[in-house]
């Protein structure tokens, strides 16, 4: 069987844009056209692209993506586990960081200070008291940090539960877009960013427009906030940083 461009953006919740980028660049020809000329995708077609978003999604550019898929020395089983591997220590890593996150909620809400030991442990050496002083002096100053640390100070685990999955739930909503293709100054984009603005507003700290586009260029600057946020989506942190200032912009 062979499948259109539109059953294949379907099947693999990608955009046809995406597949006929990935034709034009040669990462994903497919296999047969039509009669009218139209792309027509085989079962090795799928496999394909199937590896493709699995290293997407692992955060692999295309081009290295390219040169993995193409390399003569490298079978099926290989990228698979390769992938296996990759998707296993991420795993492992985001369930010690789960838990070090429960570890530090627990310890806030029960007045208990971490340990150095404790709060390294998962970060390295990224302090999480020392990083949010240094946004704080950088786009908001002390007021904004104190403001926060009192709010915070008061959240039950059920609270931090239910930010979480707010927070969450707006960061899909920007992945979404754009695995869309949705620019990053549209409407659209703009609407989850001034969302994100007002989350961190009620949960944190009064956080104006400007601070806002702060932040934003903070989450491509520092790689530890783009590693967060690529996890989620290959993109995604210049993305909403892209988002946020255009949101900033609008609201100037």
């Amino acid at each position: 069987m062979s499948y259109s461009v539109g059953q294949v953006a379907d099947f693999a919740g990608v955009t046809v844009r995406t597949l006929h980028h990935y034709d034009e660049i040669g990462l994903l020809v497919p296999g047969a056209r039509s009669h009218a000329g139209h792309r027509r995708y085989g079962d090795d077609d799928l496999d394909r692209l199937q590896q493709i978003l699995f290293y997407r999604e692992l955060g692999f550019p295309l081009d290295e993506v390219a040169a993995l898929l193409d390399d003569p020395d490298a079978d099926p089983q290989e990228h698979l586990r390769r992938q296996h591997a990759l998707l296993a220590t991420r795993i492992g890593t985001l369930q010690k960081m789960a838990a070090a996150v429960e570890h530090a909620m627990e310890a806030r809400r029960m007045n208990v200070r971490l340990t150095p030991e404790e709060k390294f442990e998962v970060f390295g050496d990224f302090d999480p008291d020392r990083h949010a002083e240094e946004a704080a002096r950088r786009w908001g100053g002390t007021d904004a940090h104190e403001q926060s640390r009192r709010r915070t100070a008061t959240y039950t685990k059920d609270d931090w539960k239910r930010l979480t999955a707010e927070f969450d739930a707006l960061h899909r909503a920007m992945a979404q877009l754009l695995a869309q293709g949705v620019p990053a100054d549209s409407t659209a984009a703009m609407d989850v960013a001034e969302e994100h603005r007002r989350f961190i507003s009620r949960a944190y700290y009064d956080c104006t427009h400007e601070i806002h586009a702060g932040l934003g260029e903070m989450y491509v600057a520092d790689e530890r906030f783009t590693a967060t946020y690529e996890a989620i989506r290959p993109g995604l942190a210049a993305y909403l940083r892209d988002a946020m200032v255009a949101n900033a912009a609008r609201n100037g």
